[in-house]
């Protein structure tokens, strides 16, 4: 089983950015299809990203479309989240994903079967 571990998350103004970073251990990421989410308090988790394994076809919530960007690196074994122009709203603990799969990255949670511990993204306005 793949591990994951996020790093990057912290405070920032709105307006500001962040990158969070995934990195895997256990397993080569290559094999596996990746997503973000994130989740407040009191609310369900929500997709935020999500790319094949490959890395060619990316998909992300209409929220956050034009201002974040999902990557990866195989060879790094990692993969980001790049968030640009921040708002409060985007605050929350933030998740990376992993499921092994040939094709398609999904946007629900119940698809992922691994996942990291989390790391939080305070914006302030």
């Amino acid at each position: 089983q793949v591990q994951l571990a996020e790093s990057g998350g912290g405070l920032v103004q709105a307006g500001g950015s962040l990158r969070l970073s995934c990195a895997a251990s256990g397993r080569t990421l290559s094999d596996y299809a990746l997503a973000w989410f994130r989740q407040v308090p009191g609310k369900e988790r929500e997709f935020v990203a999500a790319i094949t394994r490959g890395g060619y076809t990316t998909s992300s919530a209409d929220s956050v479309k034009g201002r974040f960007t999902i990557s990866r690196d195989n060879a790094k074994n990692t993969v980001y989240l790049q968030m640009n122009s921040l708002t409060p709203e985007d605050t929350g603990v933030y998740y990376c994903a992993a499921v092994m799969t040939r094709f398609g990255s999904p946007q629900y949670p119940a698809a992922y079967d691994a996942w990291g511990q989390g790391t939080q993204v305070t914006v302030s306005s």
